[in-house]
């Protein structure tokens, strides 16, 4: 954790943004906020409590304990919701090697762990989230004294740990990249000062905005930057793909359906495995393209707040679009209409968005059920489809 005053530009309101502002304030740092910018200080890692909570956000969960196990107390890693459920078993093979005493709850929360972490030469499997690994790098870079190496093997959203990278660098942590294979984090220069950073747009939120433009009518998404990082920004290629226009400048993206309307979409063939979250947003716009679309990665599904590749072949078969999972492929058999229905987010934010921006053009009304998951990542979400002409109503 950076020792110092931090400022943050456009810092976001969703649950996972609110799980990180109160881990943040759990591990001692002072948070206020005042003109829209987050004014953060820190004396580094000083639990004040023996629980850090992390709700429903496994993002929150997988970045802030290792920076959690840089106190020296015993403290306890929770959460709430689908949360529970959801294997974190990487804790208790790991974190030995780092000096910290771990136990959970059959590799499930909760997990308790003693620390301090002591940063090591080690090697991780990054195949299941690359999250995980953003944390070790944060708490190495905050607790190195010397050199030192993380060997990673299969590691997956390899644009995410791009992102970390570039947000160490603007804190002044110096982290050699080895083609993805090992980083080597270098001590850092204590320097006590005030560092003012602006947070990017979210690329995987505005993906369903860009969907619905392709889908039902031209729309701006201003504030979108085509130079990020960020995996989801490759949402790109599959609206290129199928005909959609699409106008990218430096700070706004305009796009819209086809000349030829809606039934011109095209099919396309997408490799997601180092973005899974665009699978949702994905097969809203495969149900509109004429023919089969092909997604690759779904082995990255299983694990998310629902299993999504069973949760959107069921759900999307409700509205009449057929799905089928085979292997690692995803294929959406898009047709010429979407069919009102009754459906269920199955408590996953994206689902809930996915089935919204499907029922854009659909023939009737679609319900969703338990559509208030969307708090998680994007609780502005349903008023922004308003403002885009949506006919929204909540119950």
């Amino acid at each position: 954790m950076h020792e110092g005053t931090t400022v943050l530009t456009n810092p976001g309101k969703s649950n996972d943004d609110l799980a990180a502002l109160s881990v943040t304030r759990a591990l001692g740092a002072t948070v206020t906020e005042s003109d829209g910018k987050l004014h953060i200080e820190s004396r580094g890692v000083n639990a004040v409590s023996g629980e850090v909570n992390t709700g429903e956000s496994g993002l929150g969960l997988r970045m802030f304990a290792p920076i959690a196990a840089l106190s020296n107390a015993a403290i306890t890693l929770n959460g709430k919701g689908s949360l529970l459920n959801r294997p974190m078993d990487f804790f208790d093979e790991l974190f030995p090697q780092l000096g910290i005493t771990v136990s959970s709850n059959a590799g499930k929360l909760p997990i308790h762990i003693k620390g301090p972490l002591q940063p090591v030469d080690i090697s991780i499997d990054g195949s299941l989230s690359s999250q995980f690994l953003t944390g070790i790098l944060l708490a190495f870079g905050s607790a190195a004294t010397m050199p030192v190496t993380i060997n990673v093997h299969n590691l997956k959203s390899k644009p995410y740990i791009d992102l970390t990278l570039d947000v160490m660098q603007h804190f002044g942590y110096h982290v050699e990249n080895n083609n993805y294979g090992s980083f080597t984090i270098h001590p850092k220069k204590k320097v006590n000062e005030t560092i003012h950073y602006t947070v990017e747009a979210d690329w995987s939120g505005a993906a369903f905005l860009l969907v619905a433009g392709a889908l039902a009518g031209k729309i701006e998404v201003v504030g979108l930057d085509p130079f990020s990082t960020q995996a989801d920004k490759a949402i790109l290629q599959a609206l290129i793909a199928t005909g959609a226009i699409i106008s990218v400048e430096e700070n706004k993206v305009t796009i819209a359906p086809p000349l030829m309307g809606t039934t011109a979409l095209k099919p396309f063939h997408f490799n997601a495995t180092d973005c899974p979250d665009l699978f949702p947003p994905l097969a809203a716009l495969a149900a509109y393209c004429n023919g089969i679309s092909v997604i690759e990665g779904v082995e990255r599904l299983e694990h998310k707040e629902s299993n999504r590749g069973l949760t959107l072949q069921e759900e999307f078969g409700r509205i009449g679009v057929t799905i089928k999972l085979q292997d690692n492929l995803m294929l959406v058999e898009g047709g010429p209409e979407v069919k009102t229905a009754t459906t269920h987010s199955h408590h996953d934010h994206r689902i809930a968005m996915a089935l919204a921006v499907a029922a854009l053009k659909a023939t009737g009304t679609v319900s969703i059920n338990d559509a208030e998951a969307i708090n998680k990542s994007y609780p502005g979400f349903f008023e922004d489809l308003k403002l885009l002409g949506a006919a929204v109503s909540l119950t």
